[in-house]
């Protein structure tokens, strides 16, 4: 390890489009490293003997291996290392919260800074996105066992987990619901973070890998889990992902300009209503936008809205800073780009303008009590508080829950409470007998992350189940 007074604790920053320019338009905000700074970045890695970073890692990324790779100069290397175990790194390394797993548990950080993992695995994914030739090179021959893998979705968790099952030798379908794959990736987070090419571009990945995808296959509707497993699957993988919305459930919720972060942010990014009227759907942003939430998927639609036009976009959030759940890194980048948050405020009822549509929001003060349930301080309605705030479009991001199709259709599929599919979380099985599940739809909406490592666990459980059962 390097001596302590060699420790270099000052992470280099990433470009970023400057404020006042990447509010108006839908490029990527982070500009990535150029090869001169991640060589930089990467010369502060000091190798450690017991590499904390790796613990961290949901999907078992070799951090310090790949890491160590480039700042030898040796790219190839690097991306054989890193897509050994993460099929989507141009996805986790724009969109994975490092700070609170892989560089929360790097040893720098608790000196000062740790190594920017995830902006390194970004220039990795970048290099070998712009080098084809590598991967064909490496990728090298599949032999197919005879086995065959349904996945249901294709988001982080379905695709992950096809991907593992394929490189060993497995026949994998996935049956996406939607007109183009991605799930989650596709529809719920803007190009600005996340430029649909790097989506498309790992799941092409994917599809190399011999992984069929049928599109505008609703499983529940054109056939069920079991009708599936009766017609020569072996196995089924449930990654469906969680894309029914929660709503305020207040007085008002039904008018005009009033949309679920879904609706607003699956036009906005698959449908493309940004580019109207190039793209045929359209999206009606008013000049005073609120929205209610404050994770990541408040601060998404937040500052699309901005790009569609609005003058001012509000956060309203119930807690303070401290508890809001969204990634720091998206919270200033809201900030900088003139996101107005008013805290410990909720809303009681919208109101119409006569004519069906919104025209303001009733709010009152929240104070902070004793922690709830979740850990944070239960917010307490401050009595007599209440105050009126004119808007003309409302954006309820409040999370979601599984869509009840395929359970409501699928025999011996137990649920939890709170309507997620049971599932043992070390392996992925179900309740079911060859069913595995993982992603939103068994822990309910979480990070890209979390549902990547569920397929990979998954991959691994039906991989030595279906072994074994011969």
């Amino acid at each position: 390890m390097a001596e302590k007074s060699k420790l270099n604790l000052n992470r280099v920053p990433i470009p970023k489009q400057a404020p006042e320019v990447r509010k108006r338009n839908f490029n990527e905000v982070a500009l990535g490293y150029t090869d001169e700074k991640a060589l930089e970045e990467a010369s502060r890695c000091i190798a450690c003997k017991k590499a904390g970073c790796k613990g961290g890692c949901p999907v078992n990324v070799d951090i310090p291996e790949f890491i160590k790779a480039i700042g030898a100069g040796d790219m190839p290397e690097a991306v054989r290392i890193l897509k050994s175990k993460n099929s989507l790194p141009g996805i986790c390394g724009r969109v994975c919260p490092q700070e609170t797993q892989c560089e929360m548990t790097c040893n720098l950080a608790k000196k000062g800074g740790p190594i920017a993992i995830g902006r390194l695995e970004r220039y990795v994914a970048d290099w070998e996105r712009a080098h084809p030739e590598i991967t064909k090179q490496q990728k090298g021959q599949i032999s197919f066992n005879g086995k065959k893998v349904a996945i249901i979705g294709s988001g982080p968790a379905g695709l992950t987990c096809a991907a593992d099952l394929a490189k060993l030798g497995y026949r994998v379908t996935i049956f996406e619901a939607l007109h183009v794959a991605g799930g989650v990736l596709m529809y719920g987070i803007p190009e600005f973070r996340l430029p649909k090419m790097i989506v498309q571009g790992e799941v092409d990945y994917v599809k190399s890998l011999g992984v069929e995808i049928k599109l505008d296959h609703v499983i529940g509707k054109i056939a069920t889990v079991d009708e599936l497993l009766e017609n020569g699957f072996d196995a089924v993988f449930l990654a469906p992902g969680a894309g029914a919305p929660m709503f305020l459930d207040i007085p008002g919720e039904n008018l005009s300009g009033i949309y679920s972060a879904n609706e607003f942010l699956t036009r906005t990014n698959l449908m493309k209503a940004y580019l109207f009227p190039e793209y045929d759907t359209p999206i009606q942003v008013g000049k005073r936008v609120a929205v209610f939430g404050a994770g990541n998927v408040a601060m998404d639609a937040s500052r699309c809205a901005l790009r569609l036009g609005a003058e001012e976009v509000y956060i309203i959030y119930r807690r303070s800073k401290a508890e809001m759940p969204a990634r720091l890194e998206e919270r200033e980048n809201a900030e900088e780009e003139g996101v107005i948050f008013k805290l410990l405020t909720n809303p009681s009822k919208f109101l119409g303008d006569g004519r069906g549509r919104v025209k303001a929001v009733e709010l009152h003060e929240m104070e902070l009590g004793e922690p709830d349930a979740s850990g944070r301080p239960r917010p307490i309605k401050k009595p007599g508080s209440e105050f009126i705030m004119e808007i003309d479009t409302a954006i309820p991001a409040l999370g979601t829950r599984p869509n009840p199709i395929i359970p409501s259709t699928t025999k011996g599929l137990k649920l939890t409470k709170w309507g997620t599919v049971l599932t043992d979380e070390a392996t992925g099985r179900t309740s079911k007998d060859r069913v595995w599940c993982g992603g939103d739809m068994a822990t309910g909406a979480a990070t890209v992350i979390s549902a990547m490592g569920a397929g990979r666990r998954a991959a691994t459980d039906i991989d030595t189940w279906l072994r074994n059962s011969n």
